[in-house]
């Protein structure tokens, strides 16, 4: 199970920190539906060749300042 939550509307802001951090992601590779963050985070994980501490680390930082533009 994974370890965070990832409403729809947020994941379209997290998206935008995630795409500006690693730019080459693409819309397509970043495709999220509400409660698939295990897929997300095994997807992520794969795609900017990181463990999965720092992929959920990443993810919840940009939850914890959603207003905020910085990953």
């Amino acid at each position: 199970m994974a370890e965070i939550s990832i409403s729809n509307k947020d994941w379209q802001r997290v998206k935008i920190k995630i795409q500006r951090k690693y730019n080459h992601l693409t819309d397509e590779q970043l495709q999220y539906s509400e409660g698939q963050e295990e897929g997300l985070i095994n997807k992520l994980m794969q795609l900017v060749n990181r463990n999965r501490e720092y992929v959920v680390f990443t993810l919840k930082k940009a939850l914890v300042n959603i207003d905020n533009n910085r990953l």
